[in-house]
């Protein structure tokens, strides 16, 4: 059987496509890579439809092996990868003989690499994706030492190319755009202007359904319930602690606590990069989120 043997996951492993939108009705959220950005590249580059499903890789420690000659592309945080024992490189194309191991040591930037096979991961589907939900428990388990993941048959279509720029992952500190609201009007006007000068913390708390961080409280503006409403990735949910929490790929369909602030869909990705102890800053959408340069928000 064409498919890729998993020797060893890393501190946490999973399938994902592009995810299962259009369900939130029935309470299932839409999951998929938290780095869309660089799954559709990876695919991109082996000749696959961009919602093809590989392996999301977190924090490296990822080991493979091809129980048929495969092709390859690593894409997402920089890691050191290995084929057969050889130095190969990521953002490219990478062929596999039959028999040979495909590691993937710890990035040195960022959380998340992202694995894509000619012919796409063909575990069975759920709700039409074949992505692993966290919150939900849908899709294919977390991958384990010792399971195989088949391999459909090779697209018509070939890599046009040996490699690609990736998109650059910040280090210590990222920037990402945000929009206020939708319910900015539930908190005083010094917290907005707090999120969009104040540098927060990435947490240990922090996986795919969000992360929480840790840096000076976003005060409310009085006491109340909320009724639940639909969330989406990007927002920023404060709860009674007054310390935000920015949701990713697994987060709920619904929240009772207010959302300050949105990031935008265009800096999602870099979002879920994240990793324990990166600060970062939120601007307001004028500002490139790729520098990681800080910036002056609003005036107190």
């Amino acid at each position: 059987m064409t498919g890729l043997e998993v020797l060893t996951p890393g501190p946490l492993a999973t399938v994902q496509d592009l995810g299962r939108p259009g369900h939130a009705g029935i309470g299932v959220g839409a999951s998929g890579a938290a780095d869309r950005g660089s799954l559709r590249l990876a695919n991109r580059l082996v000749g696959n439809d961009e919602d093809a499903a590989g392996v999301e890789v977190t924090f490296g420690g990822f080991t493979a092996r091809a129980r048929a000659p495969l092709t390859i592309a690593v894409t997402g945080a920089p890691c050191p990868v290995t084929v057969a024992g050889r130095g190969a490189a990521a953002d490219s194309v990478l062929r596999i003989p039959a028999g040979a191991d495909l590691r993937l040591g710890a990035p040195s930037r960022g959380l998340r690499s992202y694995v894509a096979v000619r012919g796409g991961l063909t575990v069975p589907a759920v709700l039409g994706s074949r992505s692993t939900d966290l919150l939900s428990g849908l899709g294919p388990q977390l991958l384990r030492d010792g399971d195989v993941l088949p391999v459909g048959p090779a697209p018509a279509r070939f890599p046009v190319v040996d490699g690609a720029p990736g998109r650059p992952i910040a280090g210590d500190e990222v920037t990402l755009r945000v929009l206020p609201g939708p319910r900015d009007d539930w908190f005083t006007t010094r917290a907005l202007e707090t999120l969009l000068r104040e540098p927060y913390a990435v947490t240990s708390q922090c996986d795919r359904v969000g992360v929480r961080l840790d840096g000076p409280e976003l005060s409310r503006a009085g006491v109340g319930e909320l009724p639940s409403e639909g969330m989406v990735p990007g927002a920023l949910q404060v709860p009674p602690s007054g310390k935000p929490t920015l949701f990713l790929a697994d987060h709920p369909v619904t929240g009772g606590y207010p959302v300050i602030a949105v990031v935008v869909a265009s800096d999602v990705d870099d979002a879920a990069q994240l990793r324990p102890g990166t600060r970062v800053r939120f601007a307001p959408p004028r500002t490139s989120s790729r520098s990681g340069a800080p910036s002056s928000g609003r005036s107190s």
